[in-house]
């Protein structure tokens, strides 16, 4: 009986190992096939550049891109493949546990028919019974006589069940083999166009730095040009929160409040849900990546030259929208030569700007809602069709992170 109970112990640990496994799997799935459709994004932002058969840093910058979403994409077929390979060994120690208990229950079943069949040929069951001795004799034989036949009937039907299982097993093993044959094949793929886009990217960077004096005179005029825009939202913000500060003043004086300035209940309703969403709101474009954090940060490729952002770039195939982050109310719609259209969004006392928009699609004091377009962002046509959206994030006059707010 405990070594009966100690192999469905087993039984049991490993079907858990199983059900385990196959729902880790399944969380493995969905992180290949998320990066399979980053990685399917940037092949075609970078696919637009082929026309252009001149290095640009635009195709370096989505090479690196390729580059690393490939190796996430590597990364996740190896979990993949690693948890096929446990999940494997454990059908295959749960079908030989099976297997040889299958073979003890045969072997048992043979050996009690056969004595049964020997008792029988010389012994009816009734006359077993009825040429006992005494009532109770015949009362224990008779018990007797049942416990054999629901004994038999037990091991029949655990033969039934262990063969019904392994059968199972058999049909779970194919299955998982056939799926790491599949991600090992896909590995082997994209393991060689890894290597592909890498002789490509460093092809790339020999080119450019071939020009860097020129890129770096370019890269001044650029940050000059960002710095610009920088200080025109940063300057539109603090003149907006200065006169609703001054009209809360002079209604206070009015009423003769001595709080001059706080938020509306609704507003602090929409800045509370905002700080709730710290890390969990949307991002900005549906489809894309992030192409320049925020923050000081070395050139991708120039040497001793360093990056100043203020907000986060992100690269989006040409036609895309940009979408509110989070409800709130459009306060500001401006452009700035050279940087094309921005709108200025407030969420209480938080608010979100986005810029390098051709087409817009609200207007000041549109109450809009999350996930809903604001306007097209621009594509520069001359630069491998470039489109990428500009995106900042401020808590009163105080800029953030914008990444540390988005989901990831």
């Amino acid at each position: 009986m405990k070594k009966i109970l100690t192999i469905l112990l087993c039984f049991v640990h490993c079907s858990l190992c199983i059900n385990l496994s196959a729902q880790t799997i399944k969380e493995l799935e969905a992180e290949k096939k998320k990066a399979l459709d980053e990685l399917a994004v940037t092949n075609r932002l970078l696919n637009e550049t082929q026309k252009n058969k001149k290095g640009t840093e635009n195709k370096l910058n989505l090479l690196k891109q390729s580059i690393k979403q490939s190796t996430n994409y590597i990364n996740a077929l190896n979990k993949e493949i690693g948890m096929l390979d446990e999940n494997i060994s454990s059908i295959q120690a749960s079908r030989l546990s099976h297997q040889e208990r299958l073979e003890r229950l045969r072997d048992e079943y043979a050996q009690t028919t056969r004595a049964l069949y020997s008792h029988h040929k010389y012994f009816s069951p009734i006359i077993f019974i009825f040429s006992a001795d005494n009532f109770n004799q015949a009362l224990r034989r008779f018990r007797y006589l049942q416990q054999v036949a629901s004994h038999r009937k037990y091991q029949a039907q655990e033969i039934t069940k262990i063969t019904k299982q392994l059968e199972i097993e058999e049909n779970l093993l194919t299955e998982n083999r056939i799926q790491k044959e599949t991600a090992v094949s896909a590995k082997e793929l994209e393991q060689q166009r890894l290597e592909q886009q890498r002789r490509k990217r460093n092809d790339e960077l020999a080119s450019l730095k071939k020009k860097e004096t020129s890129l770096k005179k370019k890269q001044k005029e650029q940050q000059a040009k960002a710095d610009k825009l920088n200080k025109k939202i940063q300057d539109i913000i603090a003149a907006e929160i200065k006169r609703q500060k001054e009209e809360a003043a002079a209604k206070a004086k009015k009423e003769g409040k001595k709080d001059p300035y706080e938020l509306s209940k609704e507003e602090k309703l929409v800045a509370g849900n905002f700080e709730a969403n710290k890390g969990k709101l949307p991002r900005p474009v549906e489809k894309g990546f992030i192409s320049a954090h925020f923050g000081i940060q070395p050139h991708p490729f120039l040497d001793k030259v360093q990056v100043n952002n203020k907000g986060t770039y992100f690269q989006i195939p040409a036609g895309s929208d940009a979408r509110a982050v989070f409800e709130g109310e459009v306060t500001q719609c401006f452009s700035v030569p050279g940087s094309n259209q921005s709108v200025i969004v407030k969420h209480g006392n938080y608010r979100t700007v986005y810029s390098n928009l051709v087409t817009l699609y609200v207007k000041v004091g549109d109450k809009i809602s999350t996930k809903q377009k604001i306007g097209k962002v621009f594509t520069d046509t001359e630069n491998d069709n470039k489109t990428e959206l500009y995106f900042m994030l401020y808590k009163d006059t105080e800029i953030q992170n914008p990444e540390s707010w988005l989901a990831n």
